[in-house]
């Protein structure tokens, strides 16, 4: 099953929990075992995992991030956003989660996360539930 979802971010940069909706889609469509793609086709955003608990680390990382590749550092791309596009790379389009239980299995401290890096956009999140 293969799922299109449009998710609008408010900020150039930006984690934006995604961990619910995917979790709804899993429950929605009684999936108890298997494996949940999760696929960006931007080449200015991508998806992560990370902690969840604590939102200073989604600040965190993006503060990082920004000293790594800074914003304006001498890029030749025209349109002025090589700075996502490199940040993007780093993070990467696609994450693999096993599904156990009608449950997707991650940590504890866990959560995915849309990361926008050229804002604020609405983008599509593709997602791709294989039951066992």
């Amino acid at each position: 099953m293969l799922f299109k979802q449009e998710i609008t971010s408010k900020k150039h940069s930006q984690f934006i929990e995604i961990t619910d909706i995917v979790q709804k889609l899993i429950e929605k469509n009684n999936m108890k075992f298997g494996i949940c793609y999760i696929y960006i086709p931007h080449t200015t955003a991508a998806v992560t995992i990370n902690e969840n608990a604590d939102p200073s680390v989604q600040r965190d990382m993006l503060m990082e991030l920004d000293k790594m590749v800074p914003l304006e550092d001498g890029y030749a791309h025209i349109e002025g956003n090589s700075a996502a596009h490199i940040k993007a790379s780093l993070l990467g389009f696609n994450q693999t989660i096993l599904v156990e239980n009608g449950r997707l299995l991650l940590g504890t401290w866990q959560g995915v996360y849309f990361s926008e890096f050229d804002g604020p956009k609405t983008r599509t999140i593709y997602i791709k539930l294989v039951s066992e």
